[in-house]
């Protein structure tokens, strides 16, 4: 491929480009940067825009629909950018939107200007797939139903050269009622302890000092291993990496979270106070009709468990509204339990069909506009508690690691806290990969305005 690339420099006077557009979580910002060191490894040069890229990728989603049509809409755009402007532009498409067969058959028949389509389990193979395009006629499809394989030291292009997303599994085995992660990202399989050590480690040579830990259910790391291996066995190994000063992760499932794995998380300052775990319902009936494995109860006792072992920890949480059969009683079992876990912050979702998964072929689907009167309250209410969470370290005086300017105000910067939170105070962009003190001197709802200390 590096010889074809050559060639197409030599007509054209100039390196070639390429542009990556990443939708969806953080396994897919992360598979993007593999993506981005493929290319860069054979000879691209990144593109700041779709409109001067020889190569333009999208890294697909497809947890809800507008997922899908938000791709649609992008390739319309660019079939006409590519006709007007840039003829020669190849476009690929991958990610877990590809792995569902309709979707692949509707891009083949309504855009047929793609170039080359794969799926999640196969991204490794990104350079062959360049390489077949240039040798023979027609799109190029090449998606896995499923793999064994875990492909390790791929290269990889940053966004951020002080923090990074480190894998640790691929895949999920929950098949939770409405969701399509594990039929496009495949079963779980983790990554072995010392790989992905190794790779932290790495990272640490190389300047990091946040590291990410990624899994579709972090909590159920290292059941695949043999022998096993636990979440807080690996997050006790990772503590110990001289040059790491911080280290999260995302995301867990309420039903594999241990007392073994909170207590690893309250006997070390470098784990973030921070935990993202999802309720998607308050109600039991539901929560059993999505197949989630936890009760209401068994829920909050994990929220108390939290906050006794970390008095300072923050709580976030996704929940899904208008679930199939949900009813008024059910939604308000949602609310209850709002209130009762007091999360700083909520991802609130209406509930979107997903062709192939149970859920969508359920009865009594909830009418829309029940939907998004009970959507409305709820954000409401996540709001009104976010807003008083948030504030309850006023006056403190924190370490932030300092991650960008400020988008309004150059003359500052912003980072966050352990806990996740954002604060924006005057700052030079030298700061920019620094931890650092900062007094929290104002809260705006769902960050501060701080005071960098000396």
């Amino acid at each position: 491929m590096q010889a074809l690339l050559k060639k197409k420099e030599a007509a054209s006077g100039r390196k070639q480009t390429f542009y990556i557009e990443t939708l969806g979580c953080q396994m897919n910002a992360k598979d993007s940067e593999k993506l981005a060191g493929i290319l860069t490894d054979i000879g691209y040069e990144e593109s700041p825009s779709e409109e001067s890229a020889d190569l333009v990728l999208y890294n697909t989603c497809t947890v809800r629909e507008n997922a899908n049509q938000k791709i649609y809409g992008h390739l319309g755009q660019l079939k006409k950018l590519k006709k007007k402007l840039h003829r020669d532009m190849e476009i690929a498409l991958c990610g877990c939107m590809m792995q569902e067969p309709d979707e692949v058959a509707y891009i083949r028949q309504k855009f047929d200007f793609v170039d080359i389509v794969f799926g999640t389990h196969n991204i490794f193979k990104l350079a062959e797939l360049l390489y077949r395009r240039e040798t023979e006629d027609g799109m190029i499809i090449d998606v896995w139903e499923g793999t064994d394989e875990i492909v390790e030291d791929l290269p990889s292009v940053r966004k951020y050269s002080f923090k990074c997303g480190v894998n640790i599994m691929y895949g999920c085995n929950n098949f939770c009622s409405y969701c399509i992660v594990p039929y496009v990202r495949g079963r779980e399989r983790s990554r072995e302890k010392e790989d992905i050590l190794q790779e932290i480690r790495t990272l640490a040579e190389d300047g990091v000092k946040e590291v990410m830990l990624l899994g579709q259910n972090v909590n159920s790391y290292g059941k695949t291993l043999e022998p096993p291996v636990s979440f807080a066995e690996l997050l006790k190994e990772a503590v110990k990496i001289e040059g790491i000063e911080r280290i999260r992760f995302m995301t867990s499932h309420p039903k594999d979270l241990s007392d073994e794995l909170i207590e690893a998380m309250a006997s070390s300052d470098k784990i973030c106070r921070h935990f993202h775990l999802p309720l998607q319902s308050g109600s039991d009936r539901i929560l059993k009709a999505m197949n989630r494995h936890y009760t209401k109860d068994r829920y909050l006792e994990i929220v108390g468990k939290l906050r006794e072992a970390m008095p300072d920890i923050s709580l976030t949480t996704d929940s899904i509204v208008g679930f199939p059969g949900e009813t008024e009683e059910d939604f308000e079992e949602t609310l209850d339990v709002v209130r009762k876990a007091r999360f700083d912050s909520a991802f609130t979702f209406i509930y979107s069909k997903r062709t192939g998964t149970p859920a969508a072929a359920m009865e009594d689907q909830v009418p829309e506009e029940v939907c998004k009167e009970r959507f409305d309250r709820l954000l409401k209410l996540v709001q009104e508690i976010g807003r008083e969470m948030s504030g309850r370290d006023l006056g403190k005086v924190l370490p932030v690691l300092v991650e960008d300017i400020n988008h309004q105000d150059e003359s500052m910067v912003s980072g966050r806290l352990s806990n996740n939170t954002l604060v924006h105070f005057k700052g030079d962009p030298g700061l920019i990969g620094s931890i650092v003190p900062v007094k929290l001197v104002s809260s705006r709802g769902f960050y501060y305005i701080g005071e960098l200390q000396a």
